[in-house]
């Protein structure tokens, strides 16, 4: 039977070669985006998943409550002593508690030095928590070494060539901290879809020794840098224990109030396969994704696949009537419905298979592309993975039975007698179900096309708005004992270039994260008094100001002059001044302001500015000179000299820090880098937003092509009556572009709804306006006409004799 229904399959695609290349090539440009989408959206659900105990591994993070219950601060890191106490008090359900501290050291090997990024000091039970395969050594002895250094073997190879790896020395440096370590284990590379790399694992023996002691580390809970993972025990309840947190921090934590210590901060647990799109707090070792974006990708493939199943609905129904005498004839000769709806279902997934077959060829082409796009390690390996052939199957049936489950239905219903008769109609209603399946097309590609806009005037907007300093031609160097020391010495050193204009140190700079705060008392009415909002603190050189170009709008800058401004003056930002509560920024100077152990008075209020990114609205800040604790060099290059400037400070670092590389980074570039998600989002809804349209074109295209080829007849007719080609083409034409019309119409509500939902990750968009509906709208409008009218042109111009001989 099913060979009988493929015979014919062949015959109708001998016959028909345009309809069926039109159904074809949109079916397998739909299925091809869908599949690679779902490539991608595998590999993200899969994050951290290769983990034997995965199930039972939980992150542990901490937050900062302020008294009105609001979230001020939410760290994916905690204190020290926190693992350590966590498995005291609950060994019977915690099986174990390991830290990791990240860190960005120098490795100096046979006289050559790297920065290295993937750096972890780790607790020595790493490797009971997490499957990571030792290749060489012992996983349980390896980081118990007091100079233990696990490597993969990808910096094996980096570092020791094809030598062994065992046994050998590597310096680190750390800031002025050095520390001799010796490789005693060799692990596999981490795979791609780790929510964090690694590439070193240390002993956590110089950490201890920063701190000074093991009993001081463990007495520290303000330094939250820890990356703490605990293994629960076989059934436990995360919740529950989740749930005795409050209790734990109370008698742990010394308390310096007459609250308990767990109405301020609070401890929480993540399920670690949870982490890479559930988690985007304000700390986090790497930059995770986000639920939103499989989200949005999975909709993406969705809407692509529905459109081309639409085109196939479409075309199918729309050439009913050419295998009408088919259908008519075998009801005759005794065919029943359910036959008839097998042998049509039957030819439409012969199709889909041979769509199919187009797709993995795209895919197989577009792969490369698309992972360096995602950044993924995409792959499509059907015989190692059989799972994929599972799914390529069920897709053929989906798409299939969705393709065509209308057209079957739609031709085993025609009645023999009419069809035999030549009185055989397509009802209304058919033709308004085309209608329906039109506009959805076009509805969707317009909704795409909104997205496009969106995004793209968002991105826009990111990049022109003013951030309240001057974000150009500042470049940012680690701040080294050599430079710090010597700070003014080697300030007005490197003023002496033409190409410099000004030099200051920070804690922080312009486009990090604002993580460090602490109590705050300010005078307010008479009364000093607690302050209940964080306010997070930068530690600057008086310079800070004049090299970001930023704005005083009360008061006055800090001061070298005036020894006590390094000790106890402070700036803030309009924000802290409303956050205390103070009436305007005039008032707040000279008040009296305790910041942690400082005290002091506010000097001058700096206007308000974006210190992070645009998802984050401007938080409060207070800025204050210490005596130490910077952590970075700002530098104001004039633009003219750049490049000239640039050369200078590297041949300045070499001769201060031959040893270190010189690494530095531009403010601009590190905001721009901020928003590198959301502009992969507009690549792709751009790219896919123009598959949309081009396989709505062609569904447009075939049904034009077919309507034009059934009116021949009366276009010959009106063009003797003397009609002109602008009329036939405006007669032709005009039903379809209702159909777009209608399509717009609908595409409004669900464009602005999503758009508005997407803008919401933003405390400072540019919100949905009504140019850009115009606009996609247009762009619909234009493609549509462009499709009909070539087909009705060509109608138009054929010759009316040649159109009667034909009939």
């Amino acid at each position: 039977m099913f060979s009988n229904y493929f015979k014919i399959f062949l015959r109708n695609l001998r016959r028909n070669p345009t309809y069926m290349m039109i159904n074809v090539l949109g079916l397998a440009v739909g299925m091809a985006a869908s599949i690679l989408i779902f490539l991608f959206v595998k590999h993200e659900l899969s994050y951290d998943r290769y983990h034997e105990k995965a199930e039972r591994i939980y992150r542990v993070s901490r937050q900062w409550v302020n008294p009105d219950g609001q979230i001020s601060l939410h760290l994916g890191h905690a204190a020290p002593p926190f693992a350590p106490l966590i498995k005291s008090d609950f060994g019977d359900r915690v099986e174990e508690a390991v830290r990791l501290l990240s860190n960005n050291p120098i490795l100096i090997h046979e006289g050559k030095s790297f920065q290295e990024e993937d750096f972890f000091f780790a607790d020595p039970e790493v490797f009971k928590v997490f499957s990571w395969k030792m290749l060489e050594g012992d996983p349980n002895q390896a980081l118990t070494y007091p100079d233990g250094l696990v490597i993969t073997e990808s910096m094996a190879r980096k570092y020791f060539g094809n030598e062994d790896a065992m046994g050998k020395a590597i310096e680190m440096k750390v800031g002025e901290f050095s520390w001799d370590l010796q490789v005693r284990g060799v692990m596999e590379d981490i795979p791609a879809n780790s929510h964090f790399n690694v590439e070193f694992l240390a002993t956590m023996n110089p950490v201890i020794a920063f701190y000074g002691s093991l009993d001081q580390m463990m007495q520290n809970f303000g330094n939250n840098s820890f990356s703490t993972y605990l293994l629960l025990a076989e059934g436990v309840d995360p919740h529950a224990l989740e749930s005795e947190f409050p209790a734990f921090i109370d008698r742990h934590i010394p308390n310096e109030s007459n609250k308990p210590v767990s109405e301020t901060t609070q401890l929480n647990l993540w399920p670690l396969t949870d982490i890479h799109l559930h988690s985007n707090l304000d700390s986090e070792i790497e930059p995770n994704s986000s639920i939103e974006n499989v989200y949005i990708y999975s909709a993406i493939a969705l809407f692509i696949l529905l459109i081309a199943c639409i085109n196939f609905m479409n075309l199918a129904t729309a050439r009913s009537a050419k295998r009408a005498m088919e259908v008519g004839l075998r009801k005759v000769m005794g065919a029943d419905k359910t036959l008839l709806v097998k042998q049509f279902m039957s030819e439409s997934m012969f199709l889909v298979i041979l769509a199919l077959l187009f797709a993995l060829v795209i895919v197989w082409v577009a792969l490369p592309a698309f992972g360096n796009f995602t950044a993924k390690e995409l792959s499509l390996n059907l015989l190692q993975e059989p799972q994929l052939l599972l799914w390529m199957a069920l897709l053929v049936l989906l798409v299939g039975a969705l393709a065509g489950s209308y057209p079957s239905l739609f031709l085993s219903g025609f009645q023999p007698v009419k069809v035999l008769k030549g009185t055989f109609k397509i009802g209304s209603a058919h033709e308004k179900f085309r209608s329906v399946l039109v506009v959805g097309q076009f509805a969707i590609s317009i909704v795409m096309i909104v997205g496009v806009m969106v995004v793209l005037n968002q991105l826009n907007f990111i990049k022109n708005k003013d951030l309240g300093f001057d974000k150009e031609q500042i470049v940012v160097l680690p701040a080294y004992a050599e430079f710090t020391g010597n700070y003014e010495m080697m300030r007005e050193r490197l003023l002496q270039h033409p190409g410099i204009a000004e030099v200051s140190l920070a804690s922080r700079v312009p486009s990090g994260r604002l993580l460090d705060s602490q109590g705050t008392q300010a005078e307010v009415n008479g009364e000093l008094l607690p302050i209940n909002v964080r306010i997070s603190d930068i530690h600057v050189s008086h310079s800070f100001l004049n090299t970001f170009g930023m704005n005083l709008v009360a008061g006055r800058d800090l001061d070298f002059n005036l020894a006590s401004d390094s000790t106890g003056a402070f700036l803030l930002n309009e924000a802290a001044v409303r956050a205390i509560g103070w009436s305007s920024q005039e008032e707040a100077v000279e008040k009296q302001f305790h910041y942690g152990i400082r005290r002091g008075f506010v000097v001058g209020v700096i206007e308000d500015f974006h210190f992070e990114s645009l998802h984050q609205p401007i938080s409060p800040m207070v800025f204050m000179v210490p005596e130490d604790r910077f952590n970075q060099v700002a530098v104001k290059l004039h633009p003219d000299r750049q490049d000239e400037a640039m050369a200078f400070l590297q041949d300045e670092w070499i001769a201060m820090k031959s040893d270190f590389p010189f690494s530095p980074f531009f403010i601009e570039d590190r905001f721009w880098e901020q928003y590198e998600t959301e502009e992969k989002v507009g690549q792709l809804f751009g790219f896919f937003a123009g598959l949309a349209i081009v396989i709505s074109v062609l569904g447009l295209f075939g049904l034009a092509a077919y309507s034009t080829e059934q009116r021949t007849k009366e276009i010959g007719i009106r063009k003797v009556m003397g009609a002109s080609v602008t009329n036939i083409v405006t007669l032709l034409g005009r039903d379809f572009l209702k159909l777009v019309l209608i399509g717009f119409l609908l595409a409004i509500p669900i464009g602005w709804y999503g758009m508005s939902q997407w803008l919401e990750n933003f405390a400072y968009s540019v919100g949905v306006s009504w140019w850009i509906f115009v606009v996609a709208g247009l762009v619909a409008f234009l493609v549509a006409a462009i499709t009909v009218s070539s087909q009705s042109i060509r109608a138009a111009l054929v010759n009316p004799v040649d159109t009667f001989k034909e009939g």
